[in-house]
């Protein structure tokens, strides 16, 4: 396995394909597992990039809590530790909140930008109580399908899945899972804070997509698109937050039909 000093923390990268370079972010508590269909699809015409943040996949986690300020920092440094002047940027969730703070701050790093089911500030999230109650309690599908509310945890693709990719994967244990957990529910219900008025400034083609039946209110996808010049919107009918692994040849074939 391979791990770049970022930061002063280990962080685990793989690099994969040949051509333009790909950036992929992927979502809180997730791995880059669940990015894997896509990463498969663009190695065959990308370099394609990507890292594991504190706390996720791979990658120990770290003291203090997380922030966007810090992985975007983190971001960056990456990008400079592979010498990577500008890329093409897959972001997913908080990876797509991510995305597009590098387009806002950074714009010459960014050649273009998918963002998939990113929110603006915490307000973008369903609020009913149902949803609230089982933000980080998700109920098994089983139990969904025996009359409880199907909804999905606002930044994992597949609670299960992903709950089993962290007890793999995790330097930390799985006993520590329930710690990133917390702090990403505070991360979840304090930011990201973005003005949709600022998004006029990002230049890159950009790609949004969202889940209609996402946790990121479809009209808040739709604002984030209408915001940027010139961007695309593609709402995946039938998915929901977990649309990467609901839809993932959809979801590949609609990235690789943007990206030039």
């Amino acid at each position: 396995m391979t791990y770049l000093r970022i930061n002063e923390v280990d962080l685990y990268s793989e690099v994969d394909g040949d051509g333009d370079p790909v950036l992929l972010l992927h979502g809180g508590f997730c791995s880059l597992e669940s990015l894997r269909a896509q990463s498969d699809s663009l190695t065959q015409h990308y370099r394609v990039y990507a890292f594991e943040r504190p706390g996720h996949g791979r990658s120990a986690d770290i003291a203090e809590d997380f922030s966007y300020a810090r992985g975007l920092a983190d971001t960056i440094a990456y990008l400079d530790a592979h010498g990577l002047e500008s890329v093409h940027v897959i972001g997913y969730s908080d990876g797509a909140i991510l995305g597009v703070m590098l387009a806002l701050e950074h714009p010459e790093r960014v050649r273009s930008l998918v963002a998939i089911s990113a929110n603006l500030d915490p307000s973008a999230f369903d609020t009913s109580a149902d949803h609230q109650a089982l933000l980080l309690t998700p109920r098994p599908p089983a139990e969904a399908d025996a009359g409880g509310p199907a909804v999905e945890n606002p930044d994992v693709e597949k609670p299960d899945v992903e709950r089993m990719h962290y007890d793999r994967l995790s330097p930390d244990g799985p006993e520590h899972a329930d710690i990133v957990l917390n702090k990403l529910f505070r991360l979840w219900t304090t930011e990201p804070h973005i003005d949709p008025s600022d998004l006029a400034a990002i230049t890159a083609p950009t790609l949004v997509v969202a889940g209609d039946r996402d946790s990121i209110r479809p009209e808040h996808s739709l604002r984030i698109a209408a915001s940027i010049p010139g961007a695309q919107l593609c709402i995946v009918p039938g998915a929901s937050h977990g649309l990467l692994a609901e839809r993932p040849e959809l979801i590949s074939t609609v990235i690789r039909e943007f990206l030039p």
